[in-house]
């Protein structure tokens, strides 16, 4: 399964078993990932549960939504993450780039910008 580039003769990867700081490391990073998206469900179980019943209910109810769908996105990121990594470190290939922070910031940004709609909101009509 030898590949030609040019007159040199390039072999496939070959897998490693990582250094074992290195395993830990990337799990250590994965159960992060697993505790924020546990954190952003909380979240909305909190709004759903704790809110009054005087307050808006449809954007605390969209927020909460779009928490859980943060939340299950983070999740499943950070499984695939995990998943990037392990088999980079393996393959002693350089690690791959992620986007997962970018898409979390982003979703904070949002869901941040809502919340803070929705205190304005529930201020002004009292």
């Amino acid at each position: 399964m030898n590949s030609r580039v040019g007159e040199l003769e390039v072999a496939p990867p070959v897998e490693r078993e990582p250094d074992y700081r290195f395993t830990l490391a990337n799990e250590r990073t994965f159960l992060a990932w697993q505790r924020t998206a546990l954190g952003l469900l909380a979240a909305a179980v909190a709004l759903v549960q704790f809110l009054p019943e005087t307050a808006t209910q449809g954007p605390s109810r969209l927020l909460a939504g779009l928490l859980t769908v943060l939340a299950i996105m983070v999740a499943g990121m950070g499984l695939g993450r995990w998943r990037q990594v392990d088999r980079a470190m393996r393959k002693q290939l350089p690690l791959p780039r992620s986007l997962t922070p970018a898409y979390l910031g982003s979703g904070l940004v949002v869901l941040g910008a809502i919340a803070l709609g929705l205190v304005v909101s529930l201020a002004v009509h009292r």
